[in-house]
C-alpha cells in the first residue's frame, strides 16, 4: 500500500489555481460514461460547475474545508443518533457539503444532472421545477419526462423514506442534510448510469429546501438500506461497486465509480464489513489498531469498538473530508507522529489542526490496522501545505465534542489514490492502491 510522492499540496489552493487556467470545455470533462463505470468528478474541479469563482487565501480554505467537514460529522451524528442534532454554529456560510460528483441522466428524453455520490446516505433526491429554496439553476423538470410518475401513499417505498407523509394521494418525506433540509416528493423514473438505464427508480424530488449545505443538483446514495442504488439495482449490481477518488494533483480531478462485479479488482485486501444496528447503512468495519512509522500505537481500550447503544465504531465515508478519530485515540496518534517528526520542533495551529509546522518535516506513514488489512498511508494521504510550502499540517483530527463524538471517520483524503470495494453480499471492503488519474 505504500507509493512515494512528492508532498500534496493544499487541495484547494491547487485546483483554483487549476481552475483559473482551465475551463469547462476541457476535453476530458465531456468524456463520456462507459459502460457500468462513471466518471467522478471533485466539486472543485475544472469540469464542475460549482468551483469557487474567487480564489481563498490557504487559511481561510483550510477553515472552510473543515466548517464543512463539521457539517458533514454533524449529519453522519444525526444518523448514529437517529435524531436531528442542532446545527454546528460558525460564523462562516458551509456551502459545499459533499467533495465529489457523478453525471446521471433522469426521465425521457433524459435530464442531465451532476449528482453527489454519498456512501453514508440511502434515498436519492434531486432539485425539481418550482422548488423553494433550491439554489441550483439546473433543476429536474418532471413534466417534461414521459415516464415520470408520483409514488403513492400505500405503495412499499413510502415507508422506506425518513418521516413519510401523504398529501393528494401522493407520498411525500422530509430529512436533514447536516445543516440544510428537504421537503420531497417520492417519485420514480428512469435513471440512466454511465451506458444502464434503470427504470423505476425511485427518488426524492425536492419541493422545498432550507439551508446552504445541500448538493446544488442532488445526491445518489450509495448506502446500504432500502432506498439505496444498491438495493434498488441489486439484480443489475448485485450489491457491489467500487470507486477510486483521485489526488487533488491530477489535471482533471476525475476518479471514477465502478458499478457491479464485473471488472473490479481481483489483487486487493478485505476487512469484513460490519452492522451497528443504531445505523446499519453506513459502512462500520473493525479498526484495531494504528502504526506510526513502525510502532503500534498506544490507544486507550475501547476507542474503536462497535457500540450498538451508542452507534460508535469506525466507518469509511465518502463525503468527509480529513478523518476523524475519536479524542483519545487521535490524542495517542498525533503524539506518536509528534514524537516521530522531531520532540524539539515547534508545533503550531491551523483552525481545527493542531500539529503544523513552520519548516520542513520529515513524516513518517501512518497504517491504520484493520481485521484482516493494513492500510499504510503515503504523505500525501496524510500532510497538506501552504501554496508557499511554509506550513505544514497533519490532516486529522479529534472528532468535534459539540457532535456525537463516538465516531470514527476514515475520510476522503486519506482514501485518495486507493480503489474501494464495497462487496455487500460478502460483507466486506477492501482497499488497494492505484492511481486515480
Amino acid at each position: 500500500m505504500r507509493l512515494s510522492s512528492p508532498s500534496l499540496l493544499l487541495q484547494i489552493c491547487l485546483f483554483l489555481s487549476l481552475a483559473l487556467g482551465l475551463s469547462q470545455s476541457h476535453p476530458n470533462c465531456a468524456a463520456p460514461d462507459r459502460g457500468s463505470t462513471l466518471q467522478v468528478i471533485h466539486v472543485y474541479s475544472p469540469c464542475s460547475p460549482f468551483r469557487p469563482k474567487q480564489p481563498m487565501s490557504w487559511e481561510e480554505s483550510v477553515l472552510q474545508m473543515q466548517n464543512k467537514d463539521n457539517a458533514r460529522l454533524q449529519f453522519l451524528s444525526s444518523l448514529v443518533a437517529r435524531k436531528s442534532v442542532v446545527p454546528i454554529a460558525s460564523g462562516r456560510q458551509i456551502t459545499q457539503s459533499p467533495t465529489y460528483i457523478v453525471r446521471a441522466n433522469i426521465g425521457t428524453p433524459a435530464q442531465t444532472m451532476l449528482m453527489a455520490m454519498d456512501t453514508s446516505s440511502d434515498a436519492a433526491w434531486i432539485p425539481c421545477s418550482g422548488c423553494v429554496g433550491c439554489s441550483s439553476s439546473t433543476v429536474f423538470n418532471s413534466a417534461a419526462s414521459t415516464t415520470f410518475k408520483p409514488v403513492g401513499c400505500q405503495a412499499a417505498q413510502c415507508k422506506q423514506v425518513p418521516n413519510p407523509t401523504c398529501g393528494d394521494g401522493v407520498c411525500a418525506f422530509n430529512l436533514t442534510y447536516g445543516g440544510s433540509t428537504i421537503a420531497a416528493n417520492l417519485s420514480q423514473d428512469t435513471i440512466t448510469l454511465a451506458t444502464d438505464a434503470v427504470p423505476y427508480y425511485s427518488f426524492g424530488c425536492i419541493q422545498k429546501a432550507t439551508g446552504s449545505s445541500l448538493p446544488a443538483q442532488g445526491l445518489l446514495g450509495l448506502g446500504r438500506g432500502p432506498m439505496s442504488l444498491l438495493s434498488q439495482t441489486q439484480s443489475l449490481y448485485q450489491s457491489t461497486f467500487s470507486y477510486c477518488l483521485p489526488s487533488f494533483k491530477s489535471l482533471n480531478f476525475s476518479g471514477s465509480l465502478r458499478l457491479g462485479p464485473v471488472g473490479q479488482p481481483k489483487r486487493i485486501k478485505y476487512t469484513p464489513l460490519l452492522k451497528n444496528p443504531r445505523r446499519p447503512s453506513l459502512y462500520f468495519v473493525n479498526l484495531i489498531s494504528v502504526r506510526v512509522g513502525r510502532r503500534v500505537v498506544d490507544i486507550p481500550p475501547g476507542s474503536f469498538d462497535i457500540n450498538p447503544s451508542t452507534g460508535a465504531g469506525t466507518i469509511f465515508d465518502s463525503g468527509t473530508v480529513f478523518t476523524r478519530l475519536v479524542e483519545p485515540a487521535y490524542i495517542a496518534v498525533r503524539d506518536a507522529f509528534r514524537r516521530r517528526v522531531g520532540r524539539n520542533l515547534t508545533v503550531t495551529s491551523l483552525g481545527g489542526f493542531d500539529t503544523c509546522y513552520t519548516v520542513p518535516i520529515a513524516a513518517p506513514t501512518i497504517t491504520f490496522m484493520f481485521t484482516g488489512m493494513n492500510v499504510t498511508l503515503p504523505q500525501d494521504n496524510l500532510l497538506i501545505h501552504s501554496t508557499a510550502g511554509s506550513t505544514t499540517c497533519l490532516a486529522m483530527a479529534a472528532t468535534p465534542g459539540n457532535v456525537n463524538s463516538v465516531l470514527n471517520v476514515i475520510a476522503n483524503m486519506q482514501q485518495q489514490n486507493h480503489r474501494l470495494l464495497y462487496d455487500v453480499p460478502n460483507s466486506r471492503l477492501g482497499v488497494a492502491r492505484e492511481l486515480c488519474t
